[in-house]
């Protein structure tokens, strides 16, 4: 209810504002609105001083447009009472209370000054406040549009990277949208409040040569009465227009220079001024030096300078004392590691005096990180780190796109390595390394960067290409720049996402499967009694399954798999040749996952090399085996290689398409020089798919 009616006084409120610009108001009205116009720019701006971030106050554009015509109304409804008096001697009474105070308070008796103070006041607003806000807003506006395609890619390497869901994604994409409209209409709407700058001026001089016309025209009194009278109504005016027009402005500044904030412009104020002691320090001791210039007021100077040094001590021994506080913790922490490294040494002996305990140590993790020293806060979730919290993001999505849920991951320290480097070790072996600095940001440089800024050239451990290490200071200006900033976690979560999705095929193990068995046991119990055991065993089914994964096929359609089994029983002594059949079951599986808006863009192999393949497979008590001819395979090797690097820069994921006897032969051929290569059958795409020839290898 109150809602509603807040609702209905703000539109009222409106329609006043539009009204005023025609109705005549008595003073007493005139009064009222003119304290509500200083109360809300007043208001306005305390709002902008405690905002952390634009977006806070994101209907300031229209709040501004708002306050413009409340002002200007209250503009023409002041100068028609002025101009509408019939005596002079009365017309700043007849203006108003307010109006009457204020000119008479800063006038003091005398007109000219009264207008110097105002053209100053007008001056200050329009080419200092506003003129800078303008162009403020004028860069933000381009700047945040030009970072606008980076801070996309950053996202999406976020949501690959399984840091973060769907959800959040859709959070952060309609912010920027909403960072770049916002700016945008700020880039407008200052133009409202020089306008009213102009206006204001205009306004003063109307008020002025017309009411000092109407007085002498209208009355007895001299030039100096009339002209004493209508100045001090004009300034009245105009000053109590201008007060919360200067205010308002200072409020549009505010909002479009917190660009970078991340708190309340008091906590930012207090926290970096306080941030080195040294420059209260030597500002104190320039007061001192100031007090030796004859004509200088050295009690101003010496309490000034007392009380700058007096607030560096204070700052300075505030800093100690958090230097002393970590200092203590960090130590404390040592002594306890240390404390618990000797008691492990101590029992050691004892414990492993149990043949039991020495066959623990032969168990091997099928996933494993070590961490250096520098990177241990960010997996600590004690110390605030957040990786697995992200990883376990990832396990899910990785699950829900591929149809294997992979195993823990097993993390601990490791001394030997570098303090700022990880490894991943696939079944106790290390297959990845990386480096990384936790307090800098890896900049990536998409394409779009208009500026160089300094960094530490690095390689992406993920995907080898070469990126930057950022320094936190430098953020904001990368980012202006366009640079992809990717925070160090998701440098890592994105590496062991990538060895992951290579290497899942090794991970899926038995145990892995029949757990998946035992699930769709509740769904469709009918396909696994007559399959499972009986006629294909839980081994069989791992190999056909990792098969799969090893080209990145997703295995989460089981049914399909198990169904696909069972109708070509004649064909399980083959594996290469079931595999086949149960891609091209799941080829509406296949096509999502390599095609981009229903289109896949490919290259074509050329018929007198399929007929080659065909030609040199030999039928064996196992299956069909490819013996190729080495100079044949060499010419293809090379002709496949040369199709590839003429098109890998402008396709995502370049793709061979083969036909399905082919396909699988081509594909062991090719793995060993190109890996990595996808390789599709005509059989294992949709058919509504277009397919589009990009290329064609050819003898």
């Amino acid at each position: 209810m109150l809602k509603r009616m807040l609702d209905n006084v703000f539109a009222v409120f409106v329609i006043v504002i539009v009204l005023a610009l025609i109705i005549p108001l008595n003073k007493t009205i005139i009064d009222f609105l003119i304290a509500t116009n200083i109360a809300l720019a007043i208001i306005i701006l305390l709002i902008t001083l405690y905002i952390s971030e634009a977006l806070e106050f994101s209907i300031f554009p229209s709040i501004l447009l708002i306050t413009t015509v409340f002002r200007l109304a209250l503009s023409i409804s002041t100068t028609r009472l002025i101009l509408s008096s019939t005596n002079a001697a009365e017309v700043t009474a007849a203006a108003g209370n307010i109006i009457q105070a204020i000119g008479a308070f800063v006038m003091s008796g005398n007109a000219g000054v009264g207008f110097i103070i105002f053209v100053i006041l007008v001056l200050v607003n329009f080419l200092v406040i506003t003129k800078g806000a303008e162009r403020v807003s004028e860069v933000a506006a381009r700047f945040t549009l030009d970072a606008m395609p980076g801070k996309q890619m950053a996202i999406d390497a976020d949501l690959a990277a399984g840091a973060i869901d769907d959800e959040e994604a859709k959070v952060r994409r309609v912010k920027i949208q909403r960072e770049a409209d916002f700016f945008g209409a700020m880039d407008g709407a200052v133009k409202f409040v020089k306008g009213d700058a102009i206006m204001s001026i205009v306004t003063m001089i109307i008020t002025l040569v017309g009411g000092m016309a109407f007085g002498m025209i209208g009355s007895s009194m001299s030039f100096g009465e009339v002209w004493s009278s209508y100045s001090l109504a004009t300034v009245g005016d105009g000053l109590s227009s201008q007060i919360p027009a200067l205010l308002i402005a200072f409020a549009t500044g505010m909002v479009v220079t917190r660009t970078a904030s991340t708190g309340n412009f008091g906590s930012e104020l207090r926290v970096q001024f306080g941030q080195n002691p040294t420059v209260m320090f030597i500002a104190g001791m320039v007061m001192f030096a100031l007090m030796t210039i004859p004509g200088f007021p050295r009690m101003v100077l010496f309490v000034l300078g007392a009380s700058l040094i007096a607030l560096g001590f204070y700052l300075r021994r505030n800093k100690l004392a958090q230097a002393i506080l970590v200092e203590e913790q960090e130590l404390m922490q040592a002594q306890e590691a240390q404390e618990q490294a000797v008691a492990e040494a101590a029992g050691s002996e004892s414990y492993y005096r149990d043949i039991d305990n020495v066959f623990k140590l032969l168990s091997v993790d099928q996933i494993e990180m070590e961490f250096g020293y520098s990177l241990l806060h960010l997996v600590d979730e004690k110390s605030g780190g957040n990786f697995i919290e992200r990883l376990v993001i990832f396990r899910k999505d990785f699950a829900m796109n591929m149809g294997m849920v992979f195993p823990s991951v097993r993390m601990r320290n490791n001394p030997e390595i570098n303090p700022n480097q990880y490894v991943i070790k696939i079944k106790g072996e290390e297959v990845a390394r990386g480096e990384i600095l936790s307090d800098h940001y890896l900049a990536l440089d998409n394409g779009d960067v208009t500026s160089h800024v300094d960094g530490i050239d690095t390689i992406e451990p993920a995907f080898g290409i070469p990126a930057r290490w950022i320094s936190e200071d430098k953020k904001v200006m990368a980012d202006v720049a366009g640079y992809t900033l990717i925070d160090p976690v998701s440098v890592m979560i994105t590496h062991l996402s990538e060895i992951i999705k290579q290497h899942c095929h090794e991970i899926l193990s038995r145990q892995d499967v029949k757990t998946m068995v035992d699930n769709m046991k509740s769904t469709n119990p009918s396909v696994i009694e007559d399959l499972i055991p009986q006629i294909v065993s839980i081994g069989y089914l791992q190999r056909v399954l990792a098969m799969l994964l090893r080209e990145g096929i997703p295995i989460r359609d089981m049914e399909t798999i198990l169904e696909t089994l069972s109708e070509n029983t004649s064909a399980l002594k083959d594996m290469d040749i079931i595999v086949e059949y149960v891609r091209q079951s799941l080829k509406r599986t296949v096509t999502r996952r390599f095609a981009e808006a229903n289109s896949l863009r490919v290259i074509t192999l050329d018929p007198r090399i399929e007929d080659s393949i065909i030609a040199n497979i030999k039928k064996t008590d196992r299956g069909s085996v490819y013996v190729p001819d080495p100079d044949a395979a060499q010419t293809i090797i090379a002709k496949t290689t040369e199709e590839v690097e003429k098109v890998k820069d402008v396709l995502p994921s370049v793709i061979v398409l083969t036909s399905p006897i082919v396909r699988v032969y081509f594909k062991r051929l090719i793995d060993q020089y190109i890996p990595g290569l996808t390789v599709l059958s005509y059989n294992e795409i949709d058919n509504t798919t277009q397919i589009q020839a990009v290329g064609n290898i050819t003898m």
